[in-house]
């Protein structure tokens, strides 16, 4: 997910395969559950039950579950192998085992992902008429209204109980997601004419950072070894494109 990283710099990001593109959308799609748990009022209890849909049909889709642990062990047995090395920090190397060993350990665990998103009659109800351009306006769901208007805590309590079901998600997502961003270093680049290409091997995630000055995004393609950057200017019309264009790239 393109991230802010300062006031005139942003981070942009693009999946090397198919695993990393499906889980930098679950985090998009549970960062944005999160953030709009915190209903205040019908508009924004609206967009948090289309967020949750959204995440639904996506954990519908695969077995999220046995991938997650599958990466755990995959960067358990990759710090294992840095703990080998001279000079490693033995206390912190051991620490991120025993961190991704409970994360495993939990993930195994706890029931089915989003058990209580699936079952709960408010949350089923809005999802039927999500579809529908409009279908959620008071007349059509007059319990999602009267359910938005009882005291903040019975629904925070309310919603407190459905995120419980996706926390060992979100933990172990973020946890990977850093530790695959942590992997690659940012070294500096240039492009000439608007365009950058090079090959990468064994890498699932290109990160590119890039000054907002200018008003240039990259456009970004690529599949297992090789990627393409073409820079484009927000105005494609009337946009200037610098000859030489200054950006960070990281392969991790």
């Amino acid at each position: 997910m393109g991230e802010l990283t300062t006031i005139n710099s942003i981070t942009y990001e693009y999946p090397m395969n198919e695993k990393i593109r499906s889980w930098l959308r679950l985090e998009t799609l549970l960062s944005q559950v999160y953030d709009l748990s915190n209903i205040t009022s019908y508009s924004t209890g609206i967009a948090f039950f289309r967020s949750v849909s959204e995440l639904i049909e996506i954990l519908d889709r695969g077995e999220v579950r046995s991938e997650l642990i599958k990466e755990l062990e995959k960067q358990r047995s990759r710090l294992s192998t840095w703990a080998a090395a001279p000079n490693a920090d033995d206390q912190l190397i051991s620490s991120l085992l025993q961190q991704l060993t409970d994360k495993a350990s939990r993930l195994k665990s706890v029931p089915r992902f989003g058990h209580h998103l699936r079952t709960d009659k408010i949350i089923g109800m809005v999802r039927q008429r999500l579809s529908i351009p409009g279908g959620c306006c008071g007349f059509d769901l007059p319990t999602l209204q009267l359910w938005l208007s009882i005291p903040q805590q019975e629904r925070d309590n309310a919603i407190a109980g459905w995120l419980q079901s996706i926390d060992p998600l979100n933990d172990a997502l973020k946890t990977i997601l850093t530790l695959i961003r942590q992997s690659g270093n940012f070294e500096p680049k240039e492009s000439h004419n608007g365009f950058y290409q090079s090959n990468v091997d064994g890498k699932e995630l290109l990160r590119i950072k890039l000054s907002a000055e200018h008003l240039i995004y990259p456009q970004i393609s690529g599949h297992k070894t090789r990627f393409a950057l073409r820079f484009l200017h927000i105005n494609s019309e009337n946009g200037i494109l610098p000859e030489i264009i200054n950006f960070e790239l990281s392969c991790c």
